[in-house]
């Protein structure tokens, strides 16, 4: 894939909310490598208490993630944005091996470079024990629902 990811900074609130979209797409391949062609290769995170850096660690860590969190599902909700950098809201539910589901709630803070690839990920997470009967995320987005908020509870 090509070194670049249109939309490019300075963001609007369209181009935003794309790339949000195009991160919620990615994501729920549970494509290691997919998701960490769109970040620099010198790309740093923070994911919860895990600091990575560049996409061999990234692509390193979602691996072991995907392993661990089976059936992923995600959401995510632009919240703010600004020139190059984009806040975004998030849920996603899974399962362990033991066949417990989970919710997680997060916070990211995203910065890109010109090229369009993000350079930075910082984020907050927080999961829920809850019942699979609860689930309300079921696979990958509708196109019906892009930009649709999810219920806080």
């Amino acid at each position: 894939m090509p070194d670049k990811r249109p939309p490019y900074p300075p963001f609007t609130r369209e181009t935003a909310q794309q790339k949000v979209q195009a991160a919620e797409d990615a994501w729920n391949t549970r494509d290691p490598h997919r998701v960490a062609s769109a970040y620099t290769p010198d790309s740093t995170w923070r994911n919860r208490d895990t600091f990575i850096s560049g996409r061999e660690e990234i692509v390193a860590f979602l691996t072991r993630k995907w392993e661990r969190e089976l059936d992923y599902a995600l959401r995510k909700n632009l919240w703010s944005f600004h020139e190059d950098r984009i806040a975004v809201r998030f849920q996603y539910e899974w399962h362990d091996a033991e066949g417990a589901w989970w919710r997680s709630y997060g916070n990211e803070l995203w910065e890109f470079d010109e090229r369009g690839l993000m350079r930075r990920r910082e984020a907050s997470i927080n999961d829920v024990a809850m019942a699979e009967a609860d689930r309300r995320i079921h696979g990958p987005r509708p196109r019906d629902e892009y930009g649709v908020d999810l219920p806080l509870l």
